[in-house]
């Protein structure tokens, strides 16, 4: 099992910042895996500095839940992720191993090669947060 951290960050349109890693074809929710002894909100808040040279606005977080789905870059795989709805402070620029983003409609995600756990957790979460509906 892959643990990471995730961030589901929405625009004001309530479309979803995906990325995608360098040479790989499926775009994902931004965030990573925690270094030893690191909290989920510092791993975020590290992993997106790292992913897209931003930051994280105090007090935006709020847990969604852990989730599990098969891991979208290493075959036979399974990721389970802790996500947290955020909002981010600064300009997002794809740096690391991020070669692009992108924002997606979550009610009409077009053809765009999504991951597991984005097609099947957080476009539904980004849903029901539109819709108002408590996600846990």
């Amino acid at each position: 099992m892959i643990e990471i951290v995730t961030a589901l960050v929405r625009d004001q349109r309530g479309h979803v910042l995906l990325v995608r890693k360098r040479g790989t074809e499926s775009f994902m929710q931004p965030g990573g895996k925690r270094e030893p002894g690191e909290s989920d909100l510092d791993a975020l808040a590290r992993e997106l500095r790292e992913e897209l040279g931003c930051g994280v606005v105090p007090g935006s977080t709020k847990k969604l839940g852990v989730f599990e789905a098969p891991a979208a870059n290493e075959p036979g795989q399974r990721v389970q992720a802790t996500i947290y709805a955020a909002e981010l402070s600064g300009g997002i620029a794809c740096q690391a191993e991020i070669e692009d983003h992108t924002w997606i409609d979550p009610r009409e995600p077009g053809d765009t090669p999504l991951a597991p756990l984005t097609r099947d957790t957080i476009l539904p979460l980004a849903l029901s947060l539109n819709d108002g509906v408590q996600a846990l």
